[in-house]
């Protein structure tokens, strides 16, 4: 069983599904997965859809 992973500090989720509070992103073909606090943190860049590599 592999934890859902944070793409951007790496926190796990407790279970291999992402609590309902984090965000899914397909960047290049990859799905990615953020945290709630790193959300929170880069919402101005996301909703600019700006890729992570800009954060």
């Amino acid at each position: 069983m592999t934890r859902a992973t944070c793409s951007l500090c790496g926190q796990q989720a407790e279970t291999d599904e992402a609590p309902l509070t984090w965000l899914t992103s397909v960047e290049d073909g990859r799905k990615l997965l953020y945290c709630d606090r790193c959300t929170r943190e880069n919402v101005r860049n996301i909703e600019g859809k700006l890729d992570s590599v800009y954060w």
